[in-house]
């Protein structure tokens, strides 16, 4: 039986595009893409552009990556609290969860645990290579499965993946807010239809009396 989207929309148990949670949702999401945004001119050489590499471009961004892991420890807790506020919202717009939210708002929280899982291994192991002793200069990958073993990677192909980590991770916070849109395009879908089918109620009563 399909749910009356009025009924479920007014429900006081349900949080939509218009709740706080949202907000605790889109804020976080903007907020890291602002910094990979930041991390983009020096991303940009190294994935986008067929042009050699400037000189001492690697020692400069190895030494931004450096700057960046040995920042005060406020910066990081300040990051995990924005991460676990976007949990927060998720949790918030979950908690008792209709048909209405659950595929957009599931589908967001499926992304945002990619999210933060790309930043747990892929970025902030890449933080610790930069600050480790020799940096990426000859840096291994150890790699368990059917053919394990080390791989040794160059000081270019590490600093590659760290910015391909950047780049997979805003097409997924991106993925997150096209959902969170989707949702509130649903949303003023429904309302406009029930809006419509109640004018035409009342018009039909009133040619009626």
């Amino acid at each position: 039986m399909r749910a009356d989207p009025e009924k479920t929309l007014k429900s006081k148990n349900y949080r939509g595009s218009a709740s706080f949670a949202t907000f605790l949702i889109i804020g976080p999401t903007c907020f890291f893409l602002g910094i990979l945004f930041a991390s983009f001119p020096y991303d940009f050489p190294l994935l986008w552009s067929k042009a050699p590499l400037p000189p001492n471009y690697l020692d400069t961004l190895e030494t931004h990556l450096r700057f960046m892991h040995q920042s005060p420890p406020l910066i990081g807790r300040l990051l995990n609290l924005m991460i676990f506020t976007g949990f927060t919202g998720f949790l918030s717009k979950l908690f008792r969860p209709h048909e209405a939210n659950i595929l957009f708002d599931g589908s967001s929280l499926l992304l945002y645990l990619i999210a933060t899982g790309i930043y747990a291994t892929n970025i902030v192991k890449g933080l610790r290579a930069a600050s480790g002793p020799g940096g990426f200069e000859g840096s291994r990958e150890r790699h368990e499965g059917p053919f394990s073993g080390e791989v040794e990677l160059s000081r270019e192909d590490s600093l590659r993946v760290l910015s391909a980590s950047h780049t997979i991770l805003a097409i997924v916070l991106v993925g997150i807010l096209t959902l969170q849109a989707g949702q509130w395009y649903a949303e003023k879908a429904a309302a406009d239809e029930s809006e419509e089918l109640e004018n035409k109620e009342k018009e039909r009563k009133r040619k009626k009396n």
